[in-house]
């Protein structure tokens, strides 16, 4: 499938794809990013529409019209009163619409009511002041709309990526402070502008020599761990691992099944004989070349490999430095998600989760509940370029699959 971001042709387009400068746009650059996002989402939904993937396009227009249209302290950004009451929507029946259980309106209705709460929108940031605050929740709502998007892209073209070349491992002297996170300002001195929960804030810490392989794991790679026993050797796994893989599988193939215990990665039909046949999110099977990244993997998957490989998954700090400066030694990264060793845990004086936090800290009450909880860092194939950022976190499940998530290794 042909990409259906546009490419950037005049430095208006290209400012929408700086990964840094977008947490810092000003009303021009939003105003182009939010209308570019919403007829990204419109044609990938015409791609394939579904009344689930319907429903997920709506999440468009509703957060907007929670957050922006009926929000009359809006223009507080993050030192508003999240719960403060809203103003009447533009649709009655949005409520319902929100509703999960719920059938989603009529296809014809979505679009009007998407176009409608836009054009609200735009008009709004038109008459906004350029400073941080009053930008915060039209930021979030292009963070939000991008984040929709890439879920619609990526569920049909899961399992179609590029292939990547081999290419060795890269070492990392050691550092007595590197700096971890984001800091409250940009190195121009100015407000950093959005900054998600999982970064804040900046500090520094020690960071040991390490060496971190220059590319994901790829399905040639994961087939030899497969074919080798992998997942019925007990010694490769955690004992939560062990306890994900012997819980009962869903679905069809030796990934998702067997009713019985599980023996390949959620998505995969089958695993071995040299091909590797994968169920993407139309329902087609395709095959996936073997140098291409592994996808779709539960963070228990990438340990038990990295067991099996005499290797380990990297520390967040080796994973983030090595993103930082190791482009121009040929660290790739940018077509999966990848799993990282750790827990999801806050930075020093992180704080409370700002309002509209996109990617808000898993709430783990009881003891070790964190430990249910990983982080993926980098970016998928379908995440739009202005949001591949070298600092930027997610949280899953460690048992997750849905995260499409792949992982490269560092040696012990």
């Amino acid at each position: 499938m042909s990409p259906v971001w546009p490419p950037s042709t005049t430095a208006a387009s290209a400012a929408l794809n700086d990964a840094h400068a977008i947490r810092r746009a000003g009303r021009d650059v939003l105003s182009l990013a939010l209308i570019e996002s919403r007829n990204v989402l419109l044609h990938a939904l015409a791609e394939h529409e579904t009344p689930a993937r319907l429903k997920r396009a709506l999440q468009a227009g509703l957060f907007q019209e929670h957050w922006i249209c009926g929000h009359v302290q809006r223009g507080r950004g993050e030192a508003c009163d999240a719960h403060a009451p809203r103003l009447a929507g533009i649709e009655r029946r949005v409520a319902s619409w929100a509703d999960p259980a719920s059938p989603p309106p009529p296809s014809g209705l979505a679009r009007a009511y998407l176009a409608e709460v836009l054009e609200i929108v735009l008009d709004l940031l038109s008459g906004t002041p350029d400073d941080d605050a009053a930008l915060y929740f039209y930021r979030r709502a292009l963070q939000q709309e991008d984040r929709l998007v890439e879920r619609l892209l990526a569920e049909p073209r899961a399992g179609v990526l590029r292939h990547a070349g081999a290419a060795p491992p890269l070492w990392w002297p050691a550092q007595r402070a590197f700096t971890m996170g984001s800091a409250p300002l940009a190195p121009d001195g100015g407000p950093a502008g959005l900054v998600p929960q999982g970064e804040r804030w900046a500090h520094a810490l020690a960071l040991p020599e390490f060496e971190i392989d220059a590319r994901t794991v790829n399905w040639g790679q994961f087939v030899e761990f497969a074919e080798d026993g992998g997942y019925d050797r007990r010694e490769l796994w955690s004992e939560a691992g062990w306890a994900w893989r012997n819980s009962p599988s869903t679905g069809a193939g030796p990934g998702a099944g067997s009713g019985d215990s599980r023996r390949a990665p959620a998505a995969v039909e089958q695993l071995g004989a040299g091909a590797v046949l994968w169920r993407s999110g139309d329902g087609k099977l395709r095959r996936v070349g073997l140098m291409a990244p592994v996808q779709g993997l539960t963070r228990h998957e990438a340990e038990a490999w990295c067991a099996w490989a005499g290797r380990r998954l990297p520390l967040e700090p080796e994973w983030e430095c090595a993103a930082l400066a190791g482009p121009r030694r040929g660290f790739a990264w940018g077509d999966v998600l990848e799993w990282v060793a750790g827990s999801a845990r806050p930075w020093p004086e992180a704080g409370p989760a700002p309002p509209a936090e996109i990617d808000p800290l898993p709430l783990v009450p009881g003891r070790g509940g964190a430990q249910r909880f990983g982080v993926l860092r980098g970016a998928g194939q379908a995440t739009p370029a202005r949001w591949h950022h070298p600092r930027a976190r997610r949280f899953a499940s460690t048992g997750d699959s849905a995260a499409r998530a792949g992982f490269r290794s560092c040696a012990l």
